[in-house]
């Protein structure tokens, strides 16, 4: 018998979680991985791509290729080459014959608009970070530090259980304390769910979490018609005619009026702008999905541990409105997972429940130790 209680002390001090290291804060995750993979792709994309632009701009040289008069020396095309790219503006004419003329500046400000774009796809990082991420932290290493603690003290109390009924005269009068305890919930751990619920009537987190995607897909939306209105205007006009007749030229004979200039980097900027529209385009739907992320319960997470003793958010129907910051904290909570140590015991005791013959015995951790613990033979069935 002595081998069959040493036995049940060993396994029931090998559930007993180590105590957390001090590492834990520095690896809680505060991002959920499909953010950081917004935040990577819609700030790192026009980064990426106005380098490549910058670069090639400094190793081709001039962006810009006019057709001079054949009388012009090479100092006089040069002089042209500058001028029309300084300018940029498009001579012609219309249906009537009337001069007109149409700045194509905004091919020369291109790339820097491009770097403002990946300023403004940063700025709502920067408000989940400085707004939502610090209150988040501590949420998350509190949470996660009482849960591991009250699956430790479930286990505990089974050693305590244990011990008092070995020594225990009567194990009938034993159980019925059992019971009594029970029913008066003697056994609950009112400091997490009371604390869950309060989270639960708080909104700050959800507030933060939805303006972040609201600006994002905003900040999306823009550029897209940004992109589509520098497509339809000029994105389709390589050539103009530039006219150099200003200034001390303006009395010159020998200049002609207008002056046929090729973009020369016209071809590589029109990629460039497919290639940021297409990708933000497909990025809309993502930001959605966080968002309507929201709008449902992760109750997986939270059926695990209604294990422990009394921890019955989902059996009160406490869950109602998920637009709350109980919510938000239960993604977050899913995605730091692997921080979350008890959640794998605690995912396993649930598999072998679902796996055990009298199934009406378990109602909590503590019933599936003592059943490990060898005391299923006096436990009564519980009604």
């Amino acid at each position: 018998m002595s081998l069959s209680h040493t036995a049940a002390e060993y396994m029931l001090s090998d559930a007993l979680l180590p105590d957390p290291s001090s590492s834990r804060a520095k690896g809680l995750r505060l991002e959920l991985p499909s953010d950081r993979l917004l935040k990577f792709v819609t700030v790192g994309l026009p980064l990426f791509l106005v380098s490549l632009a910058f670069a090639r701009e400094f190793s081709a040289g001039s962006q810009i290729s006019c057709f001079s008069p054949t009388n012009f020396t090479g100092k006089q095309s040069a002089y042209t080459d500058t001028a029309c790219w300084d300018s940029l503006i498009h001579h012609g004419f219309d249906a009537e014959g009337r001069a007109i003329t149409k700045s194509l500046w905004a091919l020369k400000v291109f790339p820097y608009s491009l770097l403002v774009v990946a300023v403004l796809m940063y700025l709502p990082y920067l408000l989940w970070r400085y707004a939502a991420a610090p209150a988040l932290h501590c949420d998350l290493l509190f949470i996660i530090d009482e849960l591991d603690k009250s699956y430790n003290r479930s286990v505990r109390l089974v050693q305590h259980m244990k011990k008092v009924q070995q020594a225990s005269a009567k194990p009938e009068q034993f159980w019925e304390e059992y019971e009594r305890a029970r029913q008066e919930r003697y056994f609950e751990f009112p400091l997490l769910e009371r604390y869950l619920t309060c989270k639960q009537h708080a909104h700050a987190l959800v507030f933060i979490y939805i303006l972040r995607n609201l600006l994002l897909l905003l900040f999306l939306a823009a550029t897209c018609l940004y992109l589509v209105f520098l497509h339809l205007n000029i994105f389709f006009q390589d050539e103009f005619s530039c006219s150099i007749k200003t200034g001390l030229l303006q009395a010159e004979t020998h200049i002609p009026p207008l002056i046929p200039c090729k973009l020369v980097f016209f071809s590589v900027f029109q990629i460039i702008s497919l290639s940021v529209g297409s990708v933000y385009v497909l990025l809309i739907p993502v930001v959605i999905y966080n968002a309507l992320q929201l709008c449902q319960w992760d109750k997986g997470l939270l059926s695990v541990y209604e294990m422990l003793p009394a921890f019955d958010l989902l059996s009160r129907r406490m869950l109602t409105c998920p637009l709350n910051d109980l919510n938000v904290i239960l993604l977050f909570l899913r995605a730091n997972i692997s921080e979350l140590t008890s959640f794998s015991h605690l995912n396993a005791v649930s598999a072998l429940r679902e796996a055990t013959a009298n199934k009406e015995d378990i109602d909590t951790v503590i019933d599936f130790m003592t059943l490990l613990a060898g005391l299923e033979t006096t436990k009564p069935k519980h009604q």
